[in-house]
């Protein structure tokens, strides 16, 4: 068998491989994902380390150069963070004002005033979308479950029925819709516009979360029958305020991003002349850094202030922010390694070679391999960057639209199936007080719903768009 190193495929770079050559490229994939699959799940290591570790298996599996493996690696962990590490802190922070400064709990209690019974599940996915938006999957479900549990405990509602619309509505922006790590990952590895990505995402999100959300509540809630249990009720996080911003504040200030982002985008395809005026100041303002920096900095006024934060008490939110995502930020860096080392090692042309004699839409393929590390790793985040490396040469000579599609489908496969080694089980889990049986029926068939119907969403804009 031939030995396939980083020169000799930069040498050749649009010459076929050989087939020895594609089965020890094979080999070599499949032993560097085991090997980040067993250090995640039966050592339980960190997956920063795993993902290192893996990226130089897989180069010396592939016959690369060791000292070529850690440039890869370093390279692609350096060029990722820089991509999209400010834009995750960035995110943490205007998050963290939204919770502390009680404009999350502002949202809640003004749509679940105006919401009657039949009305209560919609109204708690469209909370957990808008408050999903600016907020990290797991922050998301520590300020929504006292919410979840004190309406389901007053209203006498089943714990499903109101459960599991506010978990979809965090899973599928967590999964589709940046400023998420995962999404943001997978832009910047792809190579796909952020603004064309958000909006599609937007719009496959929305009825993803209504049919994974109020829809099947109705089902888990005649599978799984359980009362909220009284022991995990907490304390809200504004109980303590004297006051609070007000509702239309709040959500403008969450939305601006999103809106700026979404502004460019349009521009882009309706003027798509880059020396116009309007289309410059867009692509300025529209821009992924300036737009969550500028609801950043009007949040510290708009959330922060108008709570009666002064100087000492804004510093300490935005400080207190960005401690918890540090791990974040090494995981989504070492995918970014883990994706430029397969570039390199030619894994990318032999994707390239296998797939141009299959029937299999590139969509479909994304969504697959992103499942089966999902399965396999039980991270979502971990998912969406390895499996955006090893589709991203697919996205060559695919139209702007189409590979914000390749995205989101891969997007859509890293929610599939949440099982026991998800984090997010255990804790979807002991919050809602049950068994390992019932999470299964509840939260992780609610994942794997929102995985094929965003999957078959995104294979129908592709047939149109």
């Amino acid at each position: 068998m031939s030995t396939l190193s980083v020169e000799m495929l930069a040498a050749a770079p649009a010459g076929p491989i050989t087939s020895a050559g594609h089965a020890q490229l094979g080999i070599a994939v499949l032993v560097g994902i085991a090997v980040i699959v067993l250090l995640i799940t039966r050592l339980k290591l960190h997956a920063f380390l795993s993902l290192t570790i893996g990226s130089l298996v897989l180069g010396a599996a592939a016959g690369a150069p060791m000292d070529k493996t850690i440039a890869s690696f370093t390279a692609g962990l350096g060029s990722t963070v820089s991509g999209v590490g400010v834009l995750i802190a960035l995110g943490a922070i205007l998050g963290k004002l939204l919770a502390d400064s009680g404009g999350a709990d502002q949202i809640v209690d003004t749509i679940l005033a105006k919401a009657g019974p039949r009305t209560m599940p919609w109204a708690i996915v469209l909370i957990a979308g808008v408050i999903g938006l600016p907020l990290f999957f797991e922050v998301g479900i520590v300020l929504l479950i006292p919410v979840v549990l004190l309406v389901a405990k007053r209203g006498n509602h089943s714990l499903m029925r109101i459960g599991i619309p506010a978990l979809a509505g965090l899973s599928v922006m967590h999964g589709l819709v940046p400023p998420h790590p995962g999404p943001l990952a997978a832009i910047d590895a792809i190579g796909a516009n952020l603004g064309v990505t958000l909006a599609l995402g937007v719009l496959i999100a929305v009825p993803t979360a209504v049919v994974a959300g109020p829809l099947f509540s109705r089902v888990a809630a005649r599978w799984v029958d359980i009362a909220p249990p009284e022991k995990l009720i907490p304390q809200r996080p504004s109980a303590e305020l004297e006051r609070r911003p007000g509702f239309g504040v709040t959500v403008a200030t969450v939305m601006l991003p999103v809106v700026l982002m979404l502004a460019k985008a349009l521009v882009d395809i309706v003027v798509d002349d880059p020396k116009n005026h309007v289309q410059r100041v867009t692509d300025v303002v529209g821009s992924p850094l300036i737009a969550l920096l500028a609801a950043v900095l009007v949040g510290l006024f708009t959330l922060g202030r108008a709570a009666g934060f002064g100087r000492d008490r804004l510093a300490g939110t935005v400080e207190k922010s960005l401690a918890p995502i540090a791990g974040i930020l090494l995981i989504v860096g070492a995918g970014g390694g883990f994706k430029q080392t397969l570039i390199d090692v030619g894994v990318g042309r032999m994707i390239l070679d296998f797939s141009k004699d299959w029937s299999v839409s590139a969509l479909l393929l994304a969504w697959l391999i992103a499942v089966g590390i999902r399965l396999a790793t039980g991270s979502a985040t971990v998912a969406t960057i390895s499996a955006a490396g090893l589709v991203a040469p697919l996205a060559e000579g695919m139209s702007t639209t189409h590979t914000a599609l390749l995205v989101l489908a891969v997007g859509a496969g890293s929610l599939f199936f949440s099982h026991v080694n998800d984090a997010g089980f255990w804790m979807v889990k002991e919050y809602f007080g049950m068994d390992v049986g019932q999470t299964i029926k509840t939260w992780s068939l609610m994942e794997t719903v929102i995985s094929v119907f965003s999957l078959v969403l995104v294979l129908l804009l592709s047939l149109v768009l």
